[in-house]
């Protein structure tokens, strides 16, 4: 009776054991989880006008423009910016290594907050879509 019993524990904890694992399963599937700061973030179609130049107009063309722009990086227009933002042999330009605080990059804003995530994944997604003047 003793062996029976045994069984009957390990079956049932075997059991205790798929149901928890079943259940959570799929978590880990959810893109709000796994993506939880732009799970909601649209990045088709991003245009320099409307979504890449009031960010760089209001947080970097203060000390990036001008005659002497701080570190000698320009971000006055988008010529500019573009020569910032290019995808060379795979790598990304200063501009989104700065903005996303990639290693061996000066993380901007300067003395200010990171920039939100999904406008982040907007200037990465218009730079790999073609950095376009639209």
């Amino acid at each position: 009776m003793e062996h029976r019993n045994k069984i009957l524990y390990i079956a049932a904890f075997a059991g205790l054991l798929a149901l928890v694992f079943l259940n959570h399963s799929c978590y880990y599937d959810n893109e709000e989880y796994l993506y939880p700061a732009t799970a909601n973030c649209i990045t088709e179609n991003m245009s320099f006008a409307t979504d890449v130049w009031p960010v760089i107009d209001a947080g970097c063309a203060g000390c990036h423009s001008g005659a002497s722009p701080s570190g000698g990086i320009a971000l006055g227009n988008y010529t500019e910016v573009t020569a910032s933002a290019q995808i060379v042999a795979g790598n990304y330009g200063s501009l989104y290594g700065t903005i996303s605080h990639a290693s061996g990059n000066s993380p901007m804003p300067k003395s200010s907050n990171k920039l939100p995530d999904c406008t982040i994944a907007k200037i990465k997604a218009w730079i790999e879509q073609g950095a376009m003047d639209n």
